[in-house]
């Protein structure tokens, strides 16, 4: 096959690069480098059977040749990064949505679009199914991410049920893993971060609130099942084992041989006080399920960040 991935410089983009590389695919990758790496795509610059193409894609995308398929990753994912970027998330939501679209439409391919479980907002019911509409607040902070993604999702079934583009639609939930960039916000390279460098982990609010981690790897198999399956409606990856952050902090801790303890901190605006997915559907459609455990996927996640801080000083 012949895949584009945008965002192919990010955390999940470049493990899907690495994935369609290895079983023998071309790929092409699209990413400006606001929030994605060089660092991410290193391995594969010299591929003879690898593309990188720096490009904002909120511009037209001019793609010479044939495309089997379209992955649209671009956008800032985390709270630091759309928070500095509102515009630019919205931005890549809609006319990065909109481009992308078009492109696989111009060329027969298979579209998918990355969304999130931040469609759901801060959730009145747990876990979250697709069924269910959500609770988001569009004026918020939050809300440059959680509407971009929205109307991205109202614009991929626009163009399946207006020029019958064949499409899915991801909704990816708290994802970590190498390649997770250590400044952005979220919760796994903060914790990681803090404890590697021997210093207390901060907790935000009193660390009742719920998350639940899925390891890259198992993503990115989810993703690809996706992609080769008939489903046109949104489908939920990620792991269903919640947890609570103070809990979360503690095992970081204890995995990590941190000392250092736990500090509080305010909580910010609209942050969810329960994230989980039902993924009953992708076990039934796709025959998908997460494989690696939580103690597994942060020895793997302590140890790319212990060379990352490490090679830094």
């Amino acid at each position: 096959m012949r895949i584009l991935v945008t965002g192919g410089a990010g955390l999940i983009g470049s493990h899907l690069c690495d994935y369609f590389i290895a079983r023998g695919d071309e790929v092409i990758a699209v990413d400006n480098f606001i929030t994605g790496s060089p660092d991410n795509i290193a391995q594969l610059t010299n591929h003879p059977r690898f593309k990188f193409i720096r490009q904002d894609v909120t511009d037209f995308l001019r793609i010479e040749g044939y495309l089997d398929a379209v992955l649209h990753f671009a956008s800032p994912a985390s709270p630091v990064s759309y928070t500095a970027y509102p515009i630019q998330t919205l931005k890549v939501g809609a006319l990065g949505t909109h481009k992308a679209c078009g492109l696989a439409r111009a060329k027969g391919a298979r579209f998918l679009l990355a969304s999130t479980s931040e469609v759901y907002g801060d959730p009145l019911v747990s876990p979250q199914s697709e069924s269910y509409w959500g609770n988001v607040n569009p004026i918020g902070p939050r809300g440059v991410y959680d509407e971009a993604k929205r109307y991205a999702e109202a614009m991929t079934l626009a163009y399946h049920r207006a020029h019958n583009l064949d499409t899915r639609i991801v909704r990816i939930f708290n994802t970590y893993g190498p390649r997770n960039a250590l400044d952005d916000g979220r919760v796994v390279p903060n914790f990681v971060g803090q404890a590697i460098r021997g210093e207390p982990l901060t907790v935000q609010g009193d660390g009742s609130q719920t998350r639940s981690f899925c390891y890259v790897s198992d993503l990115v198999e989810g993703i690809v099942r996706l992609l080769e399956s008939n489903e046109i409606m949104p489908v939920n990856i990620g792991n269903p084992n919640e947890t609570t952050i103070l809990t979360f902090a503690e095992k970081i801790n204890s995995l990590t041989g941190n000392k250092a303890g736990i500090v509080f901190r305010p909580r910010p605006v609209d942050d969810p006080n329960r994230r989980c997915p039902d993924i009953t559907r992708a076990k039934t459609i796709l025959g998908w399920e997460p494989k690696v455990g939580l103690d597994e996927g942060l020895q793997k996640t302590i140890a790319y960040f212990s060379k990352k801080i490490k090679g830094k000083q």
